[in-house]
């Protein structure tokens, strides 16, 4: 712990223990979802080759799919790496202050979100400078 950190409150590290707990189930749920959309106990290698095998499908049917699975596995990739973040801020006793400010970010909004970096001020100027 740094000069500038406070040791926090009893009650903020049941709150912070609650968030990894949480952060934890979602992580598993999502590894979860990802081994049941690869194909169950197939890796990945296995299923595309099944999923690109099929000759009876049209090569726009297959680019099309194609597309979707990447999409999909992007999104998946991205919200496990948001949540293995968390984990780190939660190791390096930084959880729960903003990555960019510094400013504690609000108690309702990770109960909503545990998973994320920024407060709200922060994420704002955040989506308008990068657009997606």
């Amino acid at each position: 712990m740094t000069r500038n950190q406070q040791t926090p409150s009893p009650a903020t590290q049941a709150a912070t223990r609650a968030h990894g707990q949480q952060l934890l189930a979602m992580r598993a749920a999502l590894l979860e979802q990802i081994r049941l959309q690869r194909g169950g106990e197939l890796d990945r290698a296995q299923v595309a080759a099944d999923h690109f095998e099929r000759r009876e499908d049209s090569s726009a049917q297959v680019a099309s799919e194609r597309e979707m699975e990447f999409a999909l596995n992007e999104r998946e990739t991205g919200e496990l790496a948001v949540i293995d973040a968390a984990l780190t801020r939660i190791e390096a006793g930084t959880y729960g202050q903003c990555i960019d400010c510094g400013c504690p970010i609000a108690e309702a909004r990770l109960q909503a979100s545990p998973e994320v970096p920024r407060c709200i001020r922060c994420q704002e100027k955040f989506e308008q400078s990068h657009p997606d």
